[in-house]
Order: structure tokens, then C-alpha cells, then sequence
């Protein structure tokens, strides 16, 4: 089997490659960057220019599913000309690999692609599965629900659609969690607001493997990649200062400040989206790291 990876050099898509390399699947991937390319057999990189809708159109050759990773980070302050960014990063993505298959002869039999549980409204008390999918009005929820049509046109092509919300991903690698700990490490952590935010989170092994799974078992649809037991914001800070072995004192931190400090995106630390793994539990996934604790010493130990 060979699989076809865009976003392949990011923090999920390493993951991804390193199963696939366990496995004995062939890894193609997309890059923007010509020095980054590779011409292994079972690691083979082919140039693409989303922006000048350029593609070397040889990344198709005898590739099975394709998994679909790239867009602009959302951890970065959000003006007007970086949210346009964010948006147009996935759909032109998503795009091109559509208007070229529609040229050309090809295998590719399955799309799995990266969307993300911003689509849920943010609530304390709603426990969201994958069919709350009619968004609210925010920011984030707008850039799911046009990523994921996006997406859906790949069905017109035969292809089976595989959509992938992914929460908070918990790595040592990058992402949230090092952010998170690094004032508890200082000895100045504290909770987000009330801390009674829900975080519905991930280890990145699990985020990987969840990829992985889909692709060998044929699931089309929308899947959550969270963890089984979402937790609080504040049992978060606290079973990270717990691993860490860290005291917490400083009262938590108020929303208007953060938005002083980050603008828009602050509503990423404050948002609460409590978000249901039964289907893909359901479908046979067995997670790896159902529970914080755990998760947290496997990375932070």
C-alpha cells in the first residue's frame, strides 16, 4: 500500500509516517520546499505549489488513500490578512489535489482528511458527537464547515471521504503542550478563565494511529480523534504541575487579559467543547491513552 501525505513533515504528519514506516506502508508526500524532498522508495516527496496551483502530478502514481494534513497553524495571532490565511490554506490545498485527479488516470480509492472539533459550538454542558456538525457562527466553526465541504467533494470522484476532528493534541514535540507547561515548569502556572472549560484532548500516538486505522479499515464519514475522558482546564493545569511535580498558587487567568495579549485566537484557551470518541470506539479503535495522567507522563516525564 502506498499513501500519499500532505502536511507530512508537520507535528501529526511525523507521527503519521513513522506507523506507516512500522507498518510497511510507502509514504508519498507533498512539499513546498524543494530542499526538503526525498527520493526513497518508501519516503518519496514530490514538489506542489498550492498558491500557483502547481503539482507534480507524479505524487498520484500508485497511491491508494491519501491523508490530507496541510492548512495554516491557528496558533498564531489572527489578523484580518492571517485568518484569510487559515481559510484559504486548506481550501486551495484541498483544491488542487481535487482538479488534479480529476485529470488524469489513478487509484487513489480513499481520501482521509484533518478537521478539527472548532466546529462544535463552545458550551459547558453539551457533549458533542459527530453528527452536531451544523456549527455556530465563530470564526473556527466557519473554517471547519467550508474545510470539510471542501473535502466533501472527493466523492464525486468514487473516492471514499474520511474527515478527522481532531482536539487539543497532546506532544513533547510541539503544539499545546509545551506552551502549557512552560509557566508551570517556571513555577507560574494557572488555569484559563473559571477552569471549568472542557478540553477534549489527544495523545499524539493515538491521533496517528486513529489515521491509520481508517485508512486499513475502509470507514468513510466524520470520526472525533479525542480521547475517551475530556477533562477540565483546571484538572489539566493540575495534573500537569502534578507530573511535573510543580506547585500551583497563582490565581487563574482572567479572559480580558489574554485577549489584551492575543487578540482573537485567546478564544482558542477559553473555548469549551466537551466531544464524544464513541464512534470511532465503536468502529474497533482501542486508544492507547484513555486518561490523562498517563498520557502526561509518557510525554512529560
Amino acid at each position: 500500500m502506498r499513501v500519499l501525505i500532505t502536511g507530512a513533515t508537520g507535528l501529526i504528519g511525523k507521527q503519521i509516517v513513522k506507523i506507516c514506516h512500522k507498518k510497511g506502508i510507502h509514504v508519498s508526500y507533498l512539499s513546498t520546499n524543494k530542499t526538503k524532498i526525498s527520493t526513497d522508495k518508501n519516503y518519496h516527496g514530490f514538489y506542489w505549489n498550492p498558491i500557483r496551483k502547481e503539482i507534480d502530478i507524479a505524487c498520484f502514481n500508485d497511491v491508494d488513500a491519501i491523508i490530507h494534513l496541510a492548512g495554516a497553524t491557528v496558533s498564531k495571532r489572527w489578523t484580518s490578512s492571517y485568518k484569510k490565511e487559515i481559510l484559504s490554506s486548506r481550501l486551495e490545498t484541498t483544491q488542487l489535489l481535487v482538479d488534479s485527479l480529476k485529470t488524469i488516470p489513478h487509484q487513489v480509492k480513499h481520501i482521509i482528511a484533518a478537521s478539527a472539533i472548532g466546529i462544535y459550538p463552545d458550551s459547558l454542558s453539551n457533549y458533542y458527537d459527530e453528527t452536531n456538525s451544523e456549527g455556530d457562527d465563530t470564526f473556527l466553526s466557519d473554517v471547519v464547515k467550508q474545510w470539510e465541504a471542501a473535502v466533501d467533494v472527493f466523492s464525486e470522484l468514487s473516492i471514499i471521504v474520511s474527515k478527522i476532528r481532531i482536539g487539543l493534541v497532546l506532544s513533547n514535540k510541539g503544539g499545546a503542550l509545551p506552551e502549557l507547561v512552560k509557566p508551570i515548569k517556571l513555577g507560574f502556572g494557572a488555569a484559563f478563565g473559571s477552569g471549568d472549560s472542557w478540553q477534549s484532548w489527544i495523545h499524539i500516538t493515538d491521533v496517528a494511529r486513529i489515521f491509520i486505522f481508517v485508512i486499513q479499515h475502509h470507514l468513510g464519514g466524520v470520526y472525533n480523534a479525542v480521547a475517551p475522558n475530556p477533562v477540565t482546564n483546571q484538572e489539566l493545569t493540575k495534573l500537569s504541575a502534578k507530573v511535573l511535580e510543580k506547585p500551583l498558587f497563582l490565581p487563574n487567568i482572567p479572559k480580558p487579559l489574554m485577549n489584551v495579549i492575543l487578540g482573537d485566537m485567546h478564544s482558542l484557551l477559553f473555548l469549551s467543547q466537551r466531544v464524544s470518541s464513541k464512534k470511532i470506539e465503536d468502529s474497533g479503535f482501542h486508544f492507547k491513552y484513555h486518561h490523562l495522567q498517563p498520557a502526561l507522563e509518557s510525554l512529560l516525564k
